[in-house]
């Protein structure tokens, strides 16, 4: 006993430093079943924050504008839960089959993985059972089928590898996007011009916040407005771009004027970061600024469509 005090000593320890082996047993276990539990989270729960957003804001704009020609909040509710227990159905299923970087291993992970997609999927189905019950909603089957084929091609897009990251998630925020002219649609029974722009003016949006975080995520590093243009002139060509897209819908009376204003500190954004000081990327602190530019253009834009009446 002695000679283990003095070793101890001899590192500067004392001797009540070192846990018992029943306590180093259970820090373990403990450590190990906090890890379990952080894998079965990501084998089943969505790990792309960002596309909750894309999914939500175009749903509640495309109700926003809908509740100002129709207050039927019943259909909105059943799409919802369709809509994010669907989303949420991707990430078990992706696991299950293997084909996402976290893959369900053992027989635990498996039935775990197994009842979430199960419970996920009656949810899902009864209610869109709901909605498309006695023949109603048929339209909403050409909208599923427009975002599945718009997921299938991201998906396919994903396996060319990072040179095509950005088309891929383009083209999957094509199937987010069209949550608003559902949601239009579920509420007014109208598939109308005012569905299509409200499809257009999301998918303006949510492209450019995909583009915009892409330019800051690659561009942290970057130093002065001409380094910043330099690498990051594709995103200012799309800001010009979509410009033009918005003023020529405006002028050939595809949305209204007012409208536009929605996407005002969007595009001021965009064209203040090429300007602004050099700052350290701070990705938290960028995904709240992005939210909060969802939330504006939201009000702005259902404020618009109510005023333009």
């Amino acid at each position: 006993m002695a000679a283990n005090t003095q070793s101890l000593k001899m590192w500067g320890q004392p001797p009540s430093a070192v846990p018992p082996p029943q306590e180093v047993l259970l820090t373990d276990s403990a450590a190990t079943q906090k890890a379990r539990r952080e894998r079965r989270r990501a084998l089943i729960v969505p790990r792309e924050h960002g596309a909750w957003g894309l999914l939500l804001v175009p749903m509640i704009s495309g109700a926003g504008v809908a509740f100002h020609r129709v207050f039927n909040p019943i259909p909105i509710l059943l799409l919802l839960v369709a809509a994010l227990s669907l989303f949420w159905l991707r990430t078990p299923v992706e696991s299950l089959l293997g084909t996402s970087a976290i893959r369900a291993q053992s027989a635990d992970e498996h039935r775990s993985v197994i009842i979430v997609i199960v419970g996920l999927g009656m949810i899902a189905a009864l209610a869109l059972g709901t909605l498309l019950w006695g023949r109603r909603n048929i339209d909403l089957w050409l909208i599923g089928i427009a975002a599945a084929v718009a997921f299938a091609g991201q998906g396919l897009m994903k396996k060319l590898g990072r040179r095509a990251r950005m088309l891929s998630e383009m083209v999957g925020t094509i199937g987010l996007t069209s949550a608003a002219p559902a949601a239009y649609y579920v509420i007014t029974h109208k598939f109308d011009s005012t569905a299509w722009i409200l499809w257009l003016a999301n998918f303006i949006f949510a492209g450019n916040q995909i583009h915009y975080v892409q330019l800051r995520i690659h561009t942290s590093k970057v130093t002065g407005t001409r380094e910043k243009l330099a690498h990051g002139w594709p995103f200012a060509v799309g800001q010009i771009v979509m410009m033009f897209v918005l003023i020529a819908a405006g002028w050939f009376r595809r949305i209204p004027w007012i409208a536009l204003i929605a996407f005002v500190p969007l595009l001021l954004r965009g064209w203040v970061y090429f300007f602004q000081k050099p700052e350290p990327l701070m990705v938290r602190q960028l995904g709240w600024s992005e939210l909060r530019q969802a939330i504006i253009f939201c009000v702005l834009f259902i404020a618009a469509f109510a005023l333009s009446r």
